[in-house]
């Protein structure tokens, strides 16, 4: 048992960073959050996001990741990125969000970015 506990106390603790990848992304502006719902209180109670998807700066932001060649991790490269028209796709989930985020926001002109 107490090997176990050992085991699962060493794996939870070396895991690491949890990175958060995604197949697709756009860039975005004009993003508002609203209420929909029942009440504060409800349990139905949620929020939704409106934006516009910034199809200049999402073909930009793209051909930044598949550039990119900054290590080992996963989201490091995104040598199978493609744009499609409207979005940024990657068969073998290589888009990382806070990169696409920084792409879009920092090198390409938009509010942000949203992906799957």
């Amino acid at each position: 048992m107490k090997v176990v506990l050992c085991s699962l106390l060493v794996a939870a603790l070396t895991h690491g960073v949890d990175a958060k990848l995604h197949n697709s992304a756009v860039c975005v502006t004009g993003r508002t959050s609203s209420p929909v719902g029942g009440t504060a209180w409800s349990v139905s109670y949620n929020w939704q996001k409106n934006y516009e998807i910034d199809v200049k700066a999402t073909q930009c932001a793209c051909d930044y990741y598949k550039q990119r060649n900054t290590g080992n991790n996963q989201w490091d490269k995104c040598e199978d990125c493609t744009f499609d028209g409207l979005q940024c796709n990657s068969a073998g989930w290589h888009i990382g969000g806070d990169e696409m985020e920084y792409y879009c926001s920092e090198k390409c002109g938009a509010q942000g970015s949203e992906a799957n």
